[in-house]
């Protein structure tokens, strides 16, 4: 639908400009400006359910971290189109301070409960379905990452489910005058916690002293399940890669994001902590 057009449906009959903004690749993101108030304007990329996305789930959970203090205020959510509208969070978009970081996912984990769900060890299993049903050829390397997450599983079995965000890249990230807001939701709903602590870890490349902040800021964790869930962080990352080649129509070399995380998680799985943390 056109940006426009959703606009007016928001605010009829008010002057509205609206620009794109970048940065995404899987929605299209537009700022909008009416009056002196901005707002962000987030329409999903095609076939985004098979991402394992749900639009009304992500509005819940925007309206949910909004009530936290950690997102900005949902204003408007225009259906059937599922087309989200928030307040826009002035700031520097992927300026992160660890031990602020650590303290708002500890916010999060401690928050409400919600009806989506989201377990990583699914996840990979799904877009490998979704991928091989549309002609996608699955990386040599799912294999051996396969037979590792299922012991991590095991590991993690029984593993307290927590209001998670789960996409923790540092584009979702703005630090406003000391503020800190997590944006995009949209895989947001009850998980292991231990997700979002790796999630973040790995992409953002904590070493073992930026873990510790992390952790200490957090209230506390075993650093060897962070460890052991940086590694499906790196999965999930890897098989969305390799999903997206076979329903995304943006203009971005999704093969190659894949063949990336393959790569980082074969580096994790040989690391000597990851293998003390899996014995």
């Amino acid at each position: 639908m056109d940006p426009e057009a959703i606009v007016e449906r928001v605010w009829p009959g008010r002057d509205a400009k609206v620009e794109p903004l970048g940065g995404g690749i899987t929605n299209r993101n537009f700022r909008v400006e009416v009056g002196d108030e901005s707002f962000v304007l987030r329409i999903g990329g095609e076939d985004t359910e098979l991402l394992g996305i749900d639009r009304t789930a992500e509005h819940v959970a925007s309206l949910a971290a909004a009530e936290l203090g950690l997102a900005p205020d949902v204003v408007a959510f225009v259906e059937p189109g599922g087309y989200l509208v928030t307040r826009f969070a002035e700031g520097q978009v992927g300026e992160v301070d660890v031990a602020q970081v650590g303290a708002a996912l500890a916010r999060l984990h401690g928050g409400p409960a919600v009806a989506s769900r989201f377990d990583s060890f699914r996840v990979v299993e799904a877009y490998r379905a979704i991928a091989e049903e549309r002609g996608v050829p699955i990386p040599s390397a799912y294999a051996a990452a396969g037979e590792l997450a299922a012991r991590i599983e095991e590991r993690r079995r029984g593993a307290p489910l927590c209001f998670c965000h789960n996409d923790l890249l540092n584009a979702n990230f703005i630090a406003e005058r000391g503020r800190l807001w997590i944006v995009d939701w949209e895989y947001a709903g009850m998980g292991d916690p231990y997700f979002d602590l790796g999630n973040f870890a790995v992409n953002h490349e904590l070493d073992t002293d930026g873990e510790r902040i992390l952790l200490d800021a957090y209230g506390g964790g075993d650093p060897e399940t962070l460890t052991l869930m940086r590694f499906m962080s790196d999965f999930r990352e890897a098989m969305w890669g390799v999903v997206q080649q076979a329903i995304s129509t943006l203009d971005f070399d999704f093969r190659a994001y894949a063949d990336e995380h393959f790569a980082r998680l074969e580096r994790t799985a040989a690391d000597s902590r990851f293998r003390a943390a899996l014995a």
